[in-house]
């Protein structure tokens, strides 16, 4: 399924420098791109929208919004002139410390509804406090990735296209973290429809 609009790129350099800034003013990538996989889950569960309207990959490290990895690497490849120059405002990658981003101006909140700030800061109170390759190990736990898990172990594929429809979908109880993706199923069948309504919604305007 395609993306509900075009990917934010603004919205996705000011979540990876909110959750910089959540760390002390740095943070590593893998954690990040973690931290909102987890951030956009929980939004569209709840509110029927993702956060960044990027593309998900189920990679061997876990579940990777496209996008946000290329802004998270300053990947100059993939990031287009406008992007890189919002991107070097707000962060950079530290000199000594590789894969590390650090955060070089403060977080400017109006790129976001306070619905998105409700999800990045849910996300981090709850799973903040873990090691990136926890996350790694928690990822490879939701059915979103588990559904590729044998091709990626088998290495017939080093990615595979993901779907938000399979966000929905609720993980195992006994997750080795908190799990806070438990809502019942007549809640998850609602936000469903409203993603599905706003999908359709934004295909009239393609």
């Amino acid at each position: 399924m395609k993306t509900i609009r075009e990917f934010d790129h603004k919205k996705a350099t000011q979540a990876i420098n909110f959750l910089a800034q959540k760390e002390g003013g740095h943070i590593d990538k893998i954690k990040v791109i973690k931290l909102i996989w987890l951030a956009d889950r929980y939004h569209i569960r709840k509110y029927g929208r993702p956060i960044v309207n990027d593309i998900y990959f189920a990679m061997p490290y876990g579940p990777v919004a496209s996008s946000v990895a290329d802004l998270a690497g300053f990947n100059d490849i993939q990031i287009g002139e406008d992007e890189k120059k919002y991107l070097e405002k707000y962060l950079k990658s530290a000199r000594f410390k590789k894969n590390t981003i650090v955060s070089i101006e403060g977080v400017d909140e109006q790129v976001f509804s306070d619905s998105e700030i409700e999800a990045l800061d849910k996300i981090y109170q709850e799973y903040g406090n873990y090691k990136p390759f926890d996350l790694v190990n928690l990822s490879h736990k939701f059915p979103e990735w588990k559904k590729f898990e044998a091709s990626l172990k088998s290495k017939i594929t080093t990615r595979e296209l993901m779907s938000y429809e399979d966000f929905f979908s609720n993980p195992p109880n006994s997750l080795p973290m908190k799990n806070i993706f438990d809502e019942s199923d007549d809640c998850l069948a609602a936000t469903n429809e409203i993603f599905k309504e706003n999908y359709q919604i934004a295909n009239c305007w393609i």
